[in-house]
């Protein structure tokens, strides 16, 4: 169980390009798809829910110029993006408090079914304007979507998303399949599953190089011990250690921000780049398998390039432990 078919350690991540935060123009969209290409990025990652289907669209605008054989490409299942147009006067925003408001206006429903997971993964092959995905995530089967109800829908996931998923790697339709989550609890209750076996997991800001130690405390070792492949989403925290001004898709408080200087303050005694320091730390970890930054600037692409291969002296990993700004157990890059 793994997913070792990823071609490289560093993917893009396209929630940006649903629109995120901000009314993203296409050709900026698109621009930015295209460094990842020319930069050598060849996995990207996708969502039915960025934008209610937009970014799937953005990128599968990219990606039909090139070979569908020279990339790996995933999507995630559990939401429906229906054709009905929700009314702007009377828009529910409720996820997270509107994070695709500047998105497509369809409506989206909840599906973790398995005919669910088969109309889902129809739709975004349409959208994507391809014949296959590789990984399908299940998205957000998690506390901070779906509240105090979240072990309902989970068990619904696991007799309906879950089987299908297995039943489509088997048949060779997909490669593999995991959970696309921003919390480490519905990992590790599926680590504990007899059948059906994940390949991998999605975790989405849970370990990160501001955010790590519950996710190390068992969900990391528990996943190499059984050949679970974690691919990191979310390295920066919503962006708020790249320079931004959010964390978990929330303005950051107070607190985050001193902690992110602190860390700032230790990599310029260093001469290290943030993002460097990001991307490395999470990728450290023997269970990580890729880390998939998102963006929607060139530039910023070619900064993610840049930072998985820059290199950093031993000496900043200690001063970092030195500082408590990451857990002593943590594992480091090696010089």
């Amino acid at each position: 169980m793994s997913i070792e078919f990823l071609p490289g350690r560093l993917g893009f991540g396209s929630a940006p390009l649903g629109n995120m935060y901000r009314a993203v123009p296409e050709e900026e969209a698109i621009a930015t798809v295209r460094a990842a290409w020319e930069h050598g990025i060849r996995y990207f990652d996708t969502a039915p829910f960025y934008g209610a289907g937009l970014a799937e669209m953005r990128l599968g605008h990219v990606l039909a110029a090139h070979p569908r054989d020279e990339f790996v490409l995933s999507t995630k299942v559990g939401r429906i993006i229906l054709d009905e147009i929700e009314d702007p006067a009377t828009r529910d925003l409720g996820e997270k408090g509107g994070l695709f408001e500047h998105g497509r206006p369809n409506k989206i429903v909840y599906d973790y079914s398995a005919d669910g997971v088969l109309r889902s993964i129809e739709d975004s092959l349409k959208r994507l304007g391809t014949d296959r995905i590789d990984i399908a995530w299940v998205h957000d089967v998690s506390q901070d979507f779906h509240g105090d109800h979240w072990l309902a829908v989970y068990d619904q996931a696991r007799t309906g998303a879950f089987r299908a998923l297995q039943r489509l790697r088997e048949e060779g339709v997909i490669k593999g399949w995991g959970l696309g989550v921003n919390r480490v609890e519905p990992p590790e209750l599926t680590l504990g599953l007899d059948e059906p076996r994940p390949d991998a997991f999605l975790l989405a800001g849970r370990y990160t190089l501001l955010d790590h130690r519950r996710a190390l405390q068992r969900l990391m070792p528990e996943a190499a011990e059984q050949h679970v492949d974690i691919v990191i989403g979310g390295p920066y925290n919503s962006g708020v250690t790249a320079g931004g001004d959010h964390f978990e898709y929330q303005p950051a408080p107070g607190e985050v921000v001193a902690k992110v200087d602190r860390i700032k303050a230790v990599c310029a005694r260093y001469d290290v780049s943030v993002k460097a320091a990001a991307l490395q730390f999470s990728l450290a970890h023997p269970a990580a398998r890729a880390a998939i930054p998102g963006s929607t600037k060139p530039a910023h692409v070619a900064e993610d390039v840049a930072a998985i291969s820059e290199q950093i002296p031993a000496e900043f990993w200690t001063a970092l432990r030195q500082e408590r700004l990451i857990a002593p157990d943590a594992p480091v890059p090696t010089t």
